[in-house]
């Protein structure tokens, strides 16, 4: 088996169900998920969820939450397993307030 470490960023924009990362011939592990909110002034909400491709359904992993203007939050608790094709699907209530950084170990 083979391990590689990736980064993945992304700005969030105020689409729902935006696939911002999908593992393709891996099983990967999310060890770091930050969003940081880099709007001065506003707060704005943020939503995530694990679309599972075999059994065809989403299951939310964060709902609206808020996160206040300048500050950042971790908003997966600990490791979340991707299968080869599942999506982490993340959207925000603003476009351009919400930077997401993700920290991912693959094994093929």
């Amino acid at each position: 088996m083979a391990e590689t470490f990736v980064n993945k960023t992304v700005a969030l924009g105020d689409t729902a169900d935006t696939s911002v990362y999908s593992p393709s011939g891996a099983t990967a592990i999310v060890i770091h998920c930050q969003v940081a909110n880099v709007d001065g002034t506003s707060a704005a909400d943020l939503s995530m969820d694990l679309y599972d491709t075999s059994a065809t359904t989403a299951a939310a992993v964060v709902s609206t939450l808020s996160v206040p203007a300048d500050s950042a939050v971790n908003p997966i608790g600990g490791k979340l397993v991707l299968e080869d094709g599942d999506e982490l699907r993340v959207w925000a209530s603003a476009t351009g307030d919400l930077e997401l950084t993700l920290g991912i170990l693959e094994i093929t």
